[in-house]
C-alpha cells in the first residue's frame, strides 16, 4: 500500500495507528480535515493527532471503520464493543461524526 493511500492516527498517547485511508474517511471529521483546502497539516502529512482520545478507544474506532466498509459492501458481522468501553467509545464517535 502507498503512503498517500494511508493515514496516521495518533491517540492521546502518541501511539499510532496506519490505516487505509478510505477506511478512515468513514469518519466525517477526518474526511474534513484530510480534504480541507488549505495547507493544513493533516492534509499535507496524512497525519492527525487525537489529544482527548485514548489508545485503547482509538484502536476500537479503527477497528470500526474497517468493519464499516465491510459492511457496506455487503459483508454483514457482528461489531462487539466491549461494555467498559461504551461510554468512551460513544462520545469518540460523537466527535469524529462515525
Amino acid at each position: 500500500m502507498k503512503k498517500e493511500d494511508t493515514v496516521k492516527l495518533i491517540s492521546a498517547e502518541g501511539f499510532e495507528f496506519i490505516i487505509d485511508k478510505k477506511a478512515a474517511m468513514v469518519s466525517q471529521t477526518i474526511r474534513n480535515m484530510l480534504t480541507s483546502p488549505g495547507s493544513f497539516s493533516e492534509t499535507e502529512h496524512g497525519r492527525v493527532s487525537f489529544p482527548e482520545i485514548s489508545t485503547t478507544i482509538l484502536e476500537k474506532i479503527c477497528q470500526y471503520f474497517h468493519w464499516s466498509l465491510q459492511y457496506a459492501s455487503g459483508k454483514e458481522t457482528e461489531f462487539h464493543i466491549e461494555p467498559e468501553l461504551t461510554l468512551e467509545l460513544m462520545m469518540a464517535a460523537n466527535y469524529l461524526h462515525t
